[in-house]
């Protein structure tokens, strides 16, 4: 059986070190069970959020009118993209307290029979006119 040189086997192809980086990550977060495209998006979900953080350093960098990128830079990025991307749940009692507001009041009772939306809603309305002529023309 002839074997093609540029062919590999499943079994022997490396992992790249970032992926195998990423599935330690989710194994000491206790994700031990997940797809296998699930490493695939988080690589590609850190490449572009430190790509923005690194343009936005940048940015701010010349802004300072600095030379080099520093620390500053770069956690003022990350602050930034914190403050406008990501945002925290609210407090767990706050939600318990809308959510009691909300469940005091009680439901509408539902009448028996089929409900309609009103008739301008329905397609049982007519949507045309019939306009029928006369002999004098109109």
């Amino acid at each position: 059986m002839a074997t093609n040189a540029g062919s590999a086997d499943a079994s022997t192809i490396e992992t790249p070190a970032r992926i195998e980086m990423i599935k330690q990550l989710l194994t000491s977060m206790g994700v031990d069970d997940h797809d296998p495209k699930v490493t695939q998006m988080l690589l590609e979900f850190a490449y572009k959020y430190m790509t923005d953080v690194l343009k936005d350093a940048t940015v701010y960098q010349e802004h300072a009118q600095k030379t080099d990128l520093d620390l500053d830079d770069v956690r003022l990025a990350i602050q930034t993209k914190l403050n406008g991307q990501f945002s925290q749940p609210p407090p767990r009692e706050f939600m318990i307290d809308i959510a009691k507001a909300k469940n005091a009041i009680p439901l509408p009772i539902i009448r028996p029979g089929v409900h309609l939306p009103p008739a301008e809603y329905c397609n049982i309305t007519p949507n045309s006119q019939v306009v029928v002529k006369t002999e004098n023309g109109v």
